[in-house]
């Protein structure tokens, strides 16, 4: 068989493949193939270490493979002479159960089965940051309100449009760019499309915000509160169930006031009943909970949810309505899985809709001035430690997602949890020291 790798390498001028695979803490990690050697890597896949990498593995274990999905392909726009390709991981010729890509395209297959197939599109939000890390990198963006500053996003025109210049070119269809609602913050939007060629994009996109803002000496970050007082990095998902062939949207339905089907509300009642045990993969890092539970910052408003809840065109609410035939998922962060989230959402979705599980009644207050009023609304968890607790007591997301990976993800979820605990903060001495 024909390597479409090496043909496309012929054609574009490709001088070196980074065969990619993203790990349990979204790591992506990569091995550089010459040309050369492509067509043995598209057959046979890369080789990689598993215990080198967040997946749950020892040194025991046998090498383990990343076979490149040649759809995936995307050369690099700053280093065109380099492709990136998202692979598949396989240990002894089975796939690695717990990969994040594989348990992905096992719901999508799943999904399938049933006549379903699940479309999402992305707002991925990040700050441009100095070398260091340690501050923003624009010292003239101070507005207490600065979503939308125009002379701010202009002083970053440089970095933004070549960013954007690069998705057009690559034909993602990207439709606006604006400076976010925290001082140093932007946000780019494409277009959906099925979930696995939005989850390659965004794991794609991630490292081409930091690639592009590298090259401009600057550093970007998705890392979801990077500053106490000013709004933290979303990543929110547009999510919406099609039929098999993908021509006809299933959460549609003109008969509603919110324009969507009853199929959609169960999807949706499915999210909400999961959504504690949802939050240890949207919300993933110690530091998640640092934004989905903050005080007011410097604008005025967190734009994150704490409650489990959903509204109309509402942005005060874990999940909003915008338009008929789809939801916005306001969950997750930018700490999260391009694969993981899209998977856990459907497996809570197919719950649903295999429960007819009903969401509730829809709420249409602002959530951050009047929410103390609502009765009986479900609260978000406190920390990654209640979320990863929810998570080993999922029966739904266990059976969905499987036994390998729960186990896994949990193990490295606790570990990081650990560490956390384990590490004497300034704050311990300065307010216990005299004690």
């Amino acid at each position: 068989m024909a390597s479409k790798l090496a043909a496309f390498a012929k054609k574009n001028g490709v001088r070196y493949f980074l065969v990619n695979f993203t790990d349990l803490s979204g790591i992506q990690r990569s091995k550089l193939v010459p040309t050369s050697a492509i067509a043995t890597m598209e057959a046979e896949g890369a080789g990689f270490g598993g215990f080198a990498a967040h997946l749950d593995m020892t040194p025991a274990h046998p090498d383990m493979f990343s076979v490149p999905d040649p759809d995936s392909v995307v050369q690099l726009p700053w280093r065109p002479e380099v492709a990136w390709v998202a692979g598949d991981l396989f240990m002894e010729d089975a796939p690695v159960e717990q990969a994040p890509r594989g348990v992905l395209k096992n719901l999508l297959a799943a999904a399938e089965k049933q006549g379903y197939r699940l479309k999402t599109g992305v707002e991925a939000e990040y700050h441009l940051l100095s070398q260091d890390g340690s501050e923003i990198s624009d010292p003239h963006d101070t507005q207490a309100k600065p979503c939308y500053d125009q002379q701010a996003v202009m002083r970053r025109f440089d970095v933004i449009s070549e960013i954007c210049d690069a998705m057009q070119d690559l034909g993602w269809g990207p439709y606006q760019n604006d400076h976010e609602d925290a001082n140093g913050q932007f946000e780019m939007n494409w277009e959906y499309a099925d979930a696995l060629v939005t989850a390659d994009r965004h794991a794609f996109f991630k490292f081409m915000v930091k690639s592009i803002a590298e090259k401009h000496g600057l550093r970007a970050t998705f890392m979801p509160k990077p500053f106490a007082h000013l709004t933290g990095n979303g990543c929110h998902m547009h999510t919406s169930l099609w039929d098999r062939k993908g021509q006809k949207n299933l959460f549609a339905d003109k008969k509603d006031e919110m324009g969507l089907s009853p199929l959609a509300y169960h999807f949706l009642g499915g999210v909400l009943q999961h959504a504690r045990a949802l939050c240890a993969i949207t919300n993933p890092t110690v530091n998640s909970y640092k934004r989905i539970n903050a005080p007011v910052t410097l604008s005025g408003a967190t734009w994150s949810p704490n409650t489990i809840t959903y509204g109309g065109n509402n942005r005060t609410h874990m999940v909003r309505i915008p338009e008929a035939g789809r939801f916005e998922l306001r969950l997750a962060d930018g700490a999260a899985n391009p694969y993981l989230m899209p998977a856990a959402v459907l497996a809570a979705g197919l719950d649903g809709i295999a429960g007819k599980t009903d969401p509730g009644k829809r709420l249409d207050i602002d959530m951050y001035t009047e929410g103390h009023r609502v009765r009986g609304a479900k609260k978000l968890p406190l920390y990654l430690l209640d979320a990863i607790r929810e998570v080993g007591k999922s029966r739904v997301l266990r059976a969905a997602m499987g036994d390998e990976f729960v186990d896994a993800y949990l193990t490295i979820k606790q570990r990081e949890w650990d560490s956390y605990a384990q590490h004497l903060s300034a704050w311990e001495r300065e307010h216990t020291l005299d004690i």
